[in-house]
Parts: C-alpha cells; structure tokens; sequence
C-alpha cells in the first residue's frame, strides 16, 4: 500500500538536501606561512591565514579600506588625539575559554612595544606611552603625541589582541576571538580552521576552512580545474585568468591590493650606497616590460611607495624612466664597470618570472646579476633579518607603509634623517591637509634618493568557483577574511 505520509516525509528531506548549502571551503596560497603568529613574524602569508579568522584586533579593516570596529565596540580620541579610550564588546571569549578582557589588551601592547618585542612592526607601537586597564570593558592609551593613524595601527594584524596563557604557543597553536578556531597544521600541506561556536558576533556561514599552500602556477591551475581549491584569492598564474574567465564554472576577481612591488637594493652595501649607482639601476629598469611579462598584464607602474589608488598618490614613474644610456653614463660617472650584483629571489612568480626580466635588463645597461632562487624562510632569515643581498624583488603587502623607510635598520638600510623627521611630524598631525602635504612628500624624497627600483603596484587576481560568494575584491590588508564567506548557487 502507498504511503503517502512516508513519501512526503521523503521529498521534504531531499528538498531540504537539495537546498542545503555547502558550508565548507579549500583556499589555495601560493605560501605557507612560517609560523602562525602575527605578532612575532613579518611574512604576509600569516596574516592571510590568522587575521580576522583566528585573531581580532581593536579596529579592523572593512573590504573597502575604511577602518571600523573590532573587539573594540567603539573608542573616541581626546586631548588632541593624544588619548585613545577603547570600550570593548562584552562577553568575548579567547578559543580557549578565558576571558578576552581589557588586562589583555594592556598585555598586548605592553608587549608588542617593550625592549625585546620581537613584533615585526614594532614602529605601531612606539608612539604608546602608557596602557591602562580602567576597568574590564575599557582601556586607555595614552601616546607621546598626537596621534590621529592610531586606530589605522591598531588594525594591523601585528596588533591582533592575544592573551598571556596562550601567546607562547602561538606560533604552532594559535589562540585568538575570532569567528574560527585552529584545528590542524599539516606542515608542507594545509592549515585547517573550524567555526568557532561560541563566538562573540556574527556566526561565520562557513563550518570549515582548509589553506592548502601550492606555489607552483602549474600545479596551481590544475587544483582549481580539478576542484581540489574551491577560491585562490591571489593567484599565481595569471597568463591563465582567461581560460577562467570563459569557463561559468569560475569566476574571476581582479582587484587592487596595497602590494608596492620594488627591486629592493641594500642602501648601504657597496657599490649600492652610491645614489648614481641606485639612479643607474632604476633608469634601467622597464616597468611596463615587467608588467606585461611577469605579470601578463596586471599590474600599475610606480614609481614610489605608495599605493595608486590612494588620493595622496604622486605618479613619479617618469623621474626613474627606463633610459639604459643614461644607466650607463651614471654607473661610468660612479667609476663603475663590470659591475655584479647578488639578486636574491623569494618564491612567489612575481619575483622568479620578474627577476629573470630584471635581471635581463640590467645586463643591457652593463651590470651583471648573479641570481639565487630562496624558499621563503630563507629569504626571511637572509634577506630580511641578515641584510645578506644586494638586489631582491619583493612585494610589500602592508597598508600605507610608507613609513618603513624611516627605520636604519629595515632590511634595505635607507638611513636618511630629514625623512625619519618628516615621518615624525606625519605621526603627530591629525590635520588631514596637513598628512597629505607630508606623504606627498615623503614620496617625492624616497625618489629623490633612488632608495630602491618601484615596479608596480600588485593586482590582487583571484579566481574562485562561480558559486562562492563574499571574497574580498580588493585587498586593503594582507587577509584572506572568510568571516562574510558563503556558498549559493
């Protein structure tokens, strides 16, 4: 006999089977991260992967850049923004159980600013005078000036809030607030997050998310045809976006990101602490060359450090225009023929396909590159901690970070005192006529002073499957956010 109360009961479960979205995602990173503290490493991929996911900060950023709150519910700045009082969300949770409270963020900044901070952007921190816990929901910060970037630092992923139970372990097991919490590291494979269940705000609609690292563009292409990643938010084989792009199984996301990418040179290692030599260099670069070859296309030509789309920019490209003559009358003037130089390439394709056209170029205007291919642990332990190079290409994904240039001791060693001044005045000014006047010419300064070859602008070129919504197009900071992430057809 039919049953018709059974078979209703049936076609009511495959509905809801059917309309069940999938709430699991498989990210592809052309990195693997070193470690997964953002406060104790300076390798973007760990940002990528923690930042907003794992670990939450004061402030945030939105994905159009704006800054906006975070465990901070809201803060208001007095005495000419030289205080900064933060009221905190209540009932926040660290992953571990403990209480996320304002004795945690006195911790944190207290220690991303102490003697032996080991944070890589420690500069965040200096102008903090004092940190005072005034109750469990409010934190006072007191600065030596005023200060109006402050809630900008504080969205950094190296100001992220930790708790002094975990932070020792956070390298291999990260403790944070955010919507997911760490599951696993397969080393040399994939990071693994879950939902956080009991987090403080909005419920992530994804359950799980898996980072798997695949640096090779080949390999790279063959997963998401495969469907072994479901979204590669920064892909590393743009030559083939538009196999993509004709294919409505994919979707591709071409967007800015604040990556200025630079031939970097060590200011003060000779013969580079010869500005005529660095002016030499940069006039034999062409930009447009690297664009279009290593990049195929995607990417803006710069001319300093700063970001395009920022309305402070100053398009400074044609004071280092391509002129090999000029290279070369610049390095015979400097006393210097047959030079070679050590060119030391971190893994991503921006940097091995663009060396190898750097490197190409320079040997027109008669300097000779002795190119080495660095894992990114390497690059970070020679390059950027032992200022062990001449020449290297890098990205530098950080927002508005011009300021970099303002420290002796940055792996590219540009000492120049009237710009760490200006950098000074810049930090103190809340007037915003005023800040742009500065950046303006801060830029025009590092110029001036040939302090490295600026390429270009990094496109963020993602694809994903057509049916993921809630990736970010842009890429104000260096995360991959999942928190607005969800499948629908």
């Amino acid at each position: 006999m039919f049953n018709r109360l059974a078979f209703g009961t049936m076609l009511a479960l495959l509905g809801t089977a059917a309309l069940a979205a999938q709430d699991d995602i498989t990210i592809g990173m052309v990195l693997e991260p070193p470690n997964l503290d953002p406060t104790g490493g300076a390798a973007a991929a760990i940002d990528e992967v923690v930042t907003t996911n794992i670990f939450e900060g004061l402030t945030r950023f939105a994905p159009d850049g704006s800054i906006v709150p975070g465990l901070a519910a809201s803060w208001e700045a007095s005495e000419g923004g030289a205080v900064y009082t933060f009221h905190l969300h209540d009932g926040v949770k660290f992953h571990d159980g403990t209480a996320m409270d304002a004795e945690d963020v006195k911790f944190t900044l207290d220690r991303a600013r102490a003697d032996d901070s080991t944070n890589a952007q420690k500069a965040l921190f200096a102008g903090i005078e004092s940190v005072e816990a005034v109750d469990p929901r409010t934190v006072r910060v007191t600065l030596r000036a005023p200060d109006g970037a402050f809630p900008f630092k504080m969205a950094w992923g190296d100001a992220v809030i930790v708790a002094p139970e975990s932070i020792a372990d956070a390298a291999t097991r990260p403790v944070g607030t955010g919507p997911f919490v760490f599951s696993k590291w397969t080393q040399g494979d994939s990071v693994e997050l879950v939902r956080n269940d009991d987090y403080w705000g909005e419920e992530p609609a994804l359950a799980k998310a898996t980072f798997r690292f695949i640096a090779d563009p080949n390999a790279a292409f063959a997963a998401m045809m495969a469907g072994e990643i479901d979204a590669y938010p920064n892909f590393p084989a743009p030559e083939t976006l538009a196999q993509f792009a004709a294919n409505p199984m994919f979707r591709v996301i071409v967007g800015s990101t604040e990556g200025e990418t630079i031939l970097a040179m060590n200011n003060k290692r000779p013969p580079l602490d010869d500005i005529r030599v660095r002016a030499a260099i940069a006039h034999a670069i062409n930009r447009q060359e690297i664009v279009d070859g290593a990049m195929f296309g995607y990417g803006t030509p710069i001319g300093t450090h700063f970001a395009p789309h920022n309305p402070d920019y100053v398009d400074l490209t044609g004071q280092s225009a391509y002129d090999p003559e000029r290279s070369k009358a610049l390095l015979e003037e400097a006393g210097q023929t047959g030079l070679k130089l050590r060119l030391a390439l971190p893994p991503p394709s921006y940097a091995r396909r663009g060396g190898e056209i750097v490197a190409a170029q320079l040997r027109n205007a008669g300097i000779e590159t002795e190119i080495s291919n660095l894992e990114w642990a390497q690059w970070l332990e020679q390059v950027f901690k032992g200022k062990d190079f001449d020449l290297t290409i890098v990205s530098h994904t950080e927002p508005a970070d011009i300021n970099i240039y303002a420290r002796p001791d940055y792996y590219f060693q540009y000492d120049n005192p009237d710009f760490r001044a200006l950098m000074t005045e810049l930090d103190q000014t809340t007037d915003s006529a005023r800040r742009s006047e500065l950046q303006k010419r801060a830029q025009q300064i590092i110029a001036d002073d040939y302090v490295n070859a600026y390429l270009f602008q990094l496109a963020k070129t993602g694809v994903a499957n057509a049916k993921i919504h809630g990736l970010w197009e842009n890429a104000p900071t260096q995360t991959n956010d999942l928190t607005a992430v969800y499948w629908e057809d």
